[in-house]
């Protein structure tokens, strides 16, 4: 009984999704442009890290369909680099939507091991949920958090993203977000070391993120 429920429970979240998605497409007509800062002039300074550009090639670029983005490699003295990538959409009612990394990673070679979610505490009081995420590649592993940011909220649920996607369309005429994503190697100092050299790496970086993705 209990798989049967759980079962009726996700075609009906797929149902309302498809059906989101549907009206969300009907209703399709210009967005205002919210003013904000371009990716670019994120700081390359964030704490004690140090970031260089690494950018995507066109044909990843093309295939996820981003307005705006950055993909950076920090580093500090005392740890292994932390990778960000943040891509911004400006519309996502033409199909141009915010790629998942659990379909973009596995896609690029890694394996997933395992998911879930973490706690991020912010010096604002916040508490953002965000997606925490093992992968590996041969004998390398590493450890993602990631979370979608936009319109005031920080969520990590594709689903409620998709949610809230629909509801903000339809209630405030937009559909504007962010997919933000850091990676970081498994060294022998273990996936708690790496846990908590990303959980830093968020707090110093979550301040500035409201000039590039707007509220």
């Amino acid at each position: 009984m209990g798989s049967r429920g759980m079962t009726v429970r996700l075609v009906l979240v797929v149902v309302v999704l498809l059906g989101g998605t549907a009206l969300l497409h009907a209703l399709s007509h210009g967005e205002p442009v919210i003013p904000r800062q371009p990716l670019r002039d994120l700081s390359y300074r964030i704490g004690s890290w140090t970031g260089i550009e690494a950018p995507l090639e066109q044909r990843i670029v093309q295939a996820v369909s981003v307005t705006d983005y950055t993909n950076r490699r920090y580093f500090n003295s005392t740890s292994p680099e932390v990778d960000l990538y943040i891509g911004y959409y400006a519309s996502q009612r033409t199909g141009d939507t915010i790629h998942s990394p659990k379909n973009c990673l596995p896609g690029a070679g890694w394996d997933p091991i395992h998911s879930g979610y973490t706690i991020i505490p912010l010096a604002d009081g916040r508490r953002a949920k965000v997606n925490e995420y093992v992968i590996a590649q041969g004998l390398d592993k590493a450890l993602v958090f990631y979370w979608y940011q936009g319109r005031g909220r920080i969520i990590a649920s594709e689903y409620w993203g998709k949610f809230y996607m629909i509801d903000d369309a339809i209630t405030r005429n937009r559909t504007d977000g962010s997919l933000v994503r850091l990676i970081t190697p498994i060294g022998s100092d273990g996936e708690t070391a790496a846990h908590e050299r990303l959980e830093k790496f968020a707090q110093l970086l979550f301040p500035s993120l409201n000039k590039f993705i707007p509220n």
